[in-house]
């Protein structure tokens, strides 16, 4: 197995053998033309808000295409692409579950989330433009774990800040079932856009319960001004555009990935919403 980040990868698997380099670099393409690579799982988008939006449109755009090309010209036979259901974007014209076909919205009121988007619809051409290449693209709600992202961030405040009138139902999925989708998607002939859905929906007052948690609700109108300050000052990692999450419902259906992929969450909803801050 061949891992490829720019960053270091301290304490790696023994059977990981990590390239730090670019995928916008040429030496990322040589792993491609020395090896016969079965397939590609492409995990590597930048979502760090502080951040510039140059840095992430190169990152996230300019590197897929690179890692495109080189899956196209050497012929890989499988390639999977972790997205988020968070780009259909939480709001109150949602139906109650998304499905696959729903248009990819979230970049309307989240800007900074745009070039995610374009992964996503670079990743929907190539599986038409490349069919003997299977392409699969997992569409997860919100991952919670040991991951550094928004929504396990949110989960691990002390007092996590909701909005006062708002009790959105959610979906969470823990991480280890995100990476049993991945698994699963690697068997031949397995292709296509599917949305992951963890072991159910709870309110989100329910949910922090669960967690342990006694959220500190503030007005809407005053949140925004509060979260930007907070933000601003590095005193929370959670941004304050996904606040909408907070108050809208983005939930998605599953059913293609049960019916198709056999995929059934392990974890229960419990278990789930206490990964972020559990021993593993």
């Amino acid at each position: 197995m061949i891992g490829i980040d720019r960053r270091a990868f301290d304490g790696k698997p023994r059977d990981v053998v990590h390239v730090q380099t670019d995928l916008r670099r040429r030496k990322s393409r040589d792993i491609f033309r020395s090896g016969d690579i079965r397939a590609v799982v492409h995990l590597g988008t930048m979502h760090n808000l502080r951040e510039s939006d140059r840095t992430h449109h190169s990152w996230n755009v300019v590197g897929f295409q690179k890692l495109l090309e080189s899956v196209s010209q050497y012929q890989v036979p499988k390639l999977i692409v972790l997205s988020t259901a968070s780009l259909y974007g939480p709001s109150p014209d949602n139906p109650h579950f998304l499905t696959e076909d729903a248009p990819l919205l979230g970049a309307q009121e989240f800007s900074q989330i745009r070039d995610l988007v374009e992964v996503d619809i670079l990743a929907q051409s190539f599986f038409w433009k490349e069919p003997d290449i299977d392409t699969v693209i997992l569409r997860p709600c919100h991952i919670l774990g040991k991951t550094r992202n928004a929504p396990s961030n949110y989960v691990r405040m002390d007092k996590p800040i909701t909005v006062m009138g708002f009790d959105p139902m959610m979906q969470v999925i823990h991480e280890r079932d995100v990476i049993e989708a991945i698994h699963l998607s690697l068997r031949p002939g397995a292709r296509g856009v599917y949305n992951l859905r963890g072991p159910g929906e709870m309110p989100l007052s329910r949910m922090l319960r669960l967690a342990g948690k006694h959220p500190t609700a503030i007005p809407g109108p005053l949140i925004n001004t509060l979260m930007k300050r907070l933000w601003n000052y590095r005193a929370v990692s959670f941004p304050t555009p996904e606040l909408d999450h907070l108050r809208y419902i983005c939930m998605v259906d599953d059913r293609r990935a049960r019916d198709e992929l056999g995929f059934s969450p392990r974890f229960t909803i419990e278990q789930t919403v206490r990964a972020p801050y559990s021993e593993r």
